[in-house]
């Protein structure tokens, strides 16, 4: 599932306004913030910390209305800890992203 331009650029545009730079910076943050969940997703070898990085991913996709993420993240949480198939989803997902 790759990034699709759409409700997450909107709610980073409306945050960040005529401001091209803040825009930028906004991306930035959130394509890291991705990575550190899919980073913890990685390292995760217990269903707890799977779990709570799954939770963390989903949350931070729903405060940017990233729906490609949610549904990624509610894969993850469906999976188990570990899955390459969800960790390669979401690797695309944030290199998709990175590119745009």
């Amino acid at each position: 599932m790759a990034y699709e331009a759409g409700a997450l650029d909107a709610t980073l545009s409306a945050a960040a306004g005529a401001d091209a730079a803040l825009f930028s910076e906004l991306r930035q943050v959130f394509a890291e913030s991705v990575a550190r969940q899919l980073d913890l997703l990685r390292r995760s070898r217990c269903d707890g910390n799977w779990e709570m990085a799954a939770l963390r991913l989903k949350g931070l996709a729903a405060s940017f209305h990233a729906e490609n993420l949610i549904e990624l993240a509610e894969d993850a949480l469906a999976g188990a800890p570990g899955d390459p198939v969800v960790l390669r989803q979401l690797q695309a997902f944030l290199d998709d992203f990175s590119a745009a």
